[in-house]
């Protein structure tokens, strides 16, 4: 696998963004792992069920209505919404305040149960502060596996969101990815996410830079 050198890659975005200074300042907080431990479960629910409602949608929406999402789900306390009864959840998802989609509110319970469950095993905070971002695909398809509508990059983009280091498959990095013949099959297939790895790998030792801004950087890069 020939790579392009991430320098290369950060002065065509530095380019692109009218300078060094101007595209570092466009890089996200990333949280250290202590940082991380200090992430309430109420905040992870809140920032999943952000996500999902932002997935085919118009982000600026979720985003205005957000303060009443808060209200209508006590703040997503995880044992609240947990003992709250069958009917009340129909009720609370026909809230005129909120974005009225059943299916997705149905998955903030379902999530709650996911953080509720990994706390018996040892913490959900814990678990993704402590997560390898070597192995940051693996902690996608955790996500996945044992929640509700966090595939694709869904359960990624909360990651960054609330600052776990991760890189995304966005279009601009999957249309990089292709155009250099690093992968050709679909992205959100085992091969596609191994590769990914192992090329944001080589960059991070080349650059020792968080894999959230190289992945930002390529990204970038792409004009």
């Amino acid at each position: 696998m020939i790579l392009e050198k991430f320098d290369d890659i950060y002065q065509r975005a530095a380019e692109q963004k009218g300078g060094e200074a101007r595209l570092q300042a466009l890089l996200c907080e990333v949280k250290s792992t202590q940082q991380l431990l200090d992430v309430p479960d109420h905040r992870w629910l809140a920032e999943l069920t952000r996500k999902i409602f932002q997935s085919g949608f118009v982000w600026r929406i979720v985003n205005q209505k957000w303060d009443s999402f808060e209200q209508v789900f006590w703040g997503f306390e995880i044992e609240k919404l947990l003992m709250m009864p069958d009917e009340l959840w129909e009720k609370k998802a026909q809230d005129p305040s909120i974005i009225r989609n059943w299916s997705k509110v149905a998955t903030i319970k379902q999530n709650a149960q996911m953080i509720y469950q990994a706390n018996l095993e040892g913490g959900f905070s814990r678990l993704l502060a402590e997560w390898d971002s070597g192995n940051i695909t693996a902690l996608w398809q955790y996500l996945k596996r044992n929640g509700k509508r966090l595939g694709g990059n869904t359960g990624a983009y909360t990651l960054r969101a609330v600052g776990k280091d991760t890189f995304l498959l966005t279009h601009d990095v999957e249309a990089y990815l292709r155009n250099h013949k690093l992968i050709d099959g679909g992205i959100q297939t085992q091969r596609s996410f191994t590769i990914a790895q192992q090329v944001f790998a080589e960059w991070q030792q080349q650059s020792g830079r968080p894999l959230s801004h190289i992945s930002q950087i390529v990204t970038f890069s792409m004009g």
